[in-house]
């Protein structure tokens, strides 16, 4: 069964399967602001942080992706980060480029669509086909090690909690 988060207090349905804390992270593909593909999810070298945002274009996804380039800057070399919304590269791009964004990897998952697999694609409602704010932790061998699905979209996640599951991990 899908899982619902709300948007502004009214309920919204999400499509894909719900994930738990101990689950395979399926392997999905997206496009960096570079144009360039990269697969995430899955077992990989590094611990990977997944975090999807509906549009970078909005208040709270701004200050959320600032905030994660910055709280994440010491974590580069053990941790892959890539923060996920359905904006094109291009845009992506310029987002990354006015706000100073180098520690992080910004990238859509417009050509693909693959965020669906995470249980993330908002399904009805005005952001219809946006992703949710979701953060996963996903360990070297490819299992969710911590999950975060933002219940209510125009709120920032538990910065502490994703910091405090990534020490764990590194």
């Amino acid at each position: 069964m899908a899982e619902t988060v709300t948007l502004k207090g009214n309920p919204v349905t999400l499509a894909g399967p719900t994930l738990n804390v101990g689950d395979n992270a399926p392997t999905a593909r997206v496009v960096t602001k570079e144009l360039s593909e990269k697969e995430i999810g899955g077992k990989r070298d590094k611990v990977q942080l997944i975090i999807t945002v509906p549009s970078l274009d909005t208040p709270v996804c701004e200050t959320e992706t600032k905030k994660f380039n910055e709280l994440l800057k010491d974590f580069t070399d053990k941790v892959d980060v890539t923060v996920v919304s359905m904006d094109l590269p291009f845009a992506e791009k310029r987002f990354c480029e006015s706000f100073s964004i180098a520690n992080i990897t910004v990238a859509s998952d417009f050509r693909y669509r693959d965020m669906e697999k995470f249980g993330v694609l908002i399904a009805e409602g005005v952001l219809k086909g946006l992703l949710a704010r979701a953060v996963f932790v996903v360990d070297t061998e490819g299992k969710i090690a911590y999950k975060q699905l933002v219940p209510e979209i125009t709120n920032e996640p538990n910065y502490d909690e994703i910091i405090q599951a990534l020490k764990k991990l590194v």
